[in-house]
């Protein structure tokens, strides 16, 4: 072979076997994806899914989100005692034990007083942070407790 065929074969070479480690490191990735479902707990209140009240929540399917993204979820929640109240949210049994590490919920509740059958709009926001290793599915409950 001519030095510019030796050029041209060795670069041909190159770039297949460049082509070639891309393929591979591609196949070794994982896409990590993370799956759930949230009961629902009330106390002294009921949640729903709409402003009328009339479609009770009582679990969450979050569906697939990817690490590093959220997810809002907004329900409606009905004072449904005899005198105002506040809300506190309590999160509990994460399944497995170590999800709460990655993953948090908060909600966009700012401690305002719900008076007898007053209702509210709340945003839940469930966030997977992207470091979240070995947790395909995770499952936690969810307890929102109106107070006096």
């Amino acid at each position: 072979m001519k030095r510019n065929e030796l050029i041209v074969a060795g670069a041909l070479f190159t770039l297949v076997a460049y082509t070639f480690a891309l393929s591979a490191l591609a196949s070794v990735q994982k896409s990590r994806t993370v799956s759930n479902a949230g009961t629902v707990k009330a106390i002294g209140v009921g949640v729903y899914w709409d402003s009328a009240c009339t479609n009770s929540l009582s679990s969450i399917g979050w569906g697939t989100l990817e690490p590093g993204s959220s997810k809002n979820v907004t329900c409606y929640i009905r004072n449904e005692g005899n005198s105002a109240s506040t809300l506190s949210m309590n999160i509990s049994n994460w399944n497995p034990s170590n999800a709460s590490d990655y993953i948090t919920l908060s909600w966009n509740y700012n401690g305002q007083p719900i008076n007898p059958s007053g209702v509210i709009q709340v945003t839940f926001t469930l966030s997977v942070l992207p470091s979240i290793e070995g947790i395909t599915s995770f499952s936690f409950d969810i307890t929102i407790v109106g107070s006096s």
